[in-house]
């Protein structure tokens, strides 16, 4: 790590304290008044965050996130319909860059008594997982899930119009993206992944191209969802068609990733069972162009499955301790074919690929203190990542949270063992307004 970035990352948590006083006595007085005057209302936060490797990276920074966000939340409820916004300003050190993102820009309203209307650039979300997505094909951000950042930022958000439809007991969901937008995805740039053509784990010297899909309403996505409560079951069926959320293809003319198109059917249930909650999520990912899984240049079909359970643990011994534990199988369609026309020298994925994952959750002093584990752990690819997290509360404003990204893996190739040079420790410290 260079020294300007040693500085950058020092000032900016520095003035982080400074920045979130001159908020509460600036903030509070002018969103009292922006409420009372102009009927909106404002919150937010100010926060940093800084983390480094655990491991030797030749490819990439010592420094994992050194960053300062300002979030800033507006409402406005008018009788006819609701404007929202969320915007985040973000100061990087490591990537030396200011950025800003809009997280959500929409209207709402009501048409009928029978649907629902929201448009604009929104997050999106739905299915049973537990930090497993099947058919959610929402795009997400994996590289702010592995390097620290909040996990609200796993999501991200897009431009879309949503359509809710309301029949006695049943719901439709008709989610609309004019353009794809694909996933953030581990690219080298920042955090370091395995590159099947150079046969090795690369950084920063080997970023990867890509060429996202760009032509608008041509490019488009469709997402939809059934709704129906039978008693205490919740059940949906899952459409989508647009493409893979991450480059799982390659244009042979240019050597760049590619979005091959996917289409994506699924259905899942959600019920009390034994004391607990359970789930079971299923989903056919249909790759058009991979031609029974003869296609070298584009991921083969899949079927995907998930079934999950969450119970309190030893009630009669302490309170607020949940676990939850999932079994998630990845089988490839056409593995015959897929088999035979890998590239010489690649490496063949199994046909039955296996993940458990295991959350342990514990709150301490009144709430306030939250302690938990999230494990994923492949026995097929032999390999897993941890994320140990405490987060606590210290007043009605101010909070710390720390945790680690643990990788590792027995192959440099396999799922999570690709990313193992990434293992890094974070903290942050967050002033809420």
């Amino acid at each position: 790590m260079n020294m300007k970035k040693k500085i950058a990352a020092a000032l900016l948590l520095c003035s982080l304290p400074s920045a979130a006083w001159a908020a509460d006595e600036e903030q509070t007085s002018f969103a009292d008044r922006l409420n009372d005057k102009y009927g909106v209302e404002m919150l937010g936060f100010i926060e940093g965050r800084l983390g480094s490797r655990l491991v030797d990276d030749a490819d990439e920074d010592t420094l994992s996130i050194a960053e300062t966000r300002l979030q800033l939340r507006l409402n406005r409820d008018f009788e006819s319909f609701l404007v929202q916004f969320k915007g985040d300003l973000l100061a990087d050190a490591v990537t030396e860059e200011v950025d800003a993102d809009i997280r959500e820009m929409s209207v709402s309203f009501r048409p009928t008594d029978w649907a629902d209307v929201k448009v604009g650039r929104m997050v999106s979300t739905w299915g049973t997982g537990d930090m497993i997505f099947i058919n959610d094909m929402f795009p997400k951000d994996w590289q702010s899930f592995f390097i620290g950042r909040d996990d609200e930022y796993l999501k991200q958000a897009s431009n879309v119009l949503k359509t809710s439809f309301f029949l006695n007991d049943w719901s439709l969901d008709v989610v609309y993206t004019p353009l794809f937008q694909g996933s953030e995805y581990i690219d080298g740039e920042r955090l370091s992944y395995f590159n099947p053509a150079a046969g090795k784990i690369v950084g920063e010297s080997m970023v990867m191209e890509d060429s996202e899909p760009n032509s608008w309403f041509k490019d488009d996505e469709l997402a939809l969802r059934l709704s129906h409560n039978f008693d205490q079951i919740e059940a949906n069926l899952y459409g989508y068609m647009g493409f893979w959320q991450e480059p799982e293809g390659m244009d042979a003319a240019t050597g760049k990733a590619a979005y091959p198109p996917l289409n994506v059917w699924g259905a899942s249930l959600r019920s009390p069972m034994l004391g607990g909650i359970g789930n079971t999520e299923f989903g056919y990912y249909d790759s058009t162009d991979d031609e029974g899984g003869s296609n070298p240049y584009v991921r083969p079909s899949e079927f995907r499955f998930l079934a999950g359970f969450e119970h309190e643990l030893l009630p009669k011994l302490t309170q607020d301790l949940t676990g939850s534990f999932q079994y998630y199988l990845e089988v490839i369609d056409g593995y015959d074919n897929y088999e035979q026309t890998l590239p010489a020298g690649m490496a063949a994925r199994d046909q039955y690929r296996h993940l458990l994952t295991f959350r342990l959750t514990k709150l301490l002093m009144n709430q306030n203190l939250n302690l938990s584990l999230f494990a994923y752990y492949s026995p097929s690819d032999n390999d897993g990542y941890l994320r140990p997290k405490a987060k606590y509360k210290l007043n009605d404003h101010w909070q710390i949270d720390g945790g680690l990204n643990l990788f590792f893996g027995e192959e440099d190739y396999t799922f999570w063992g690709r990313f193992q040079d990434n293992t890094n420790a974070y903290i942050g410290l967050r002033y809420s307004f």
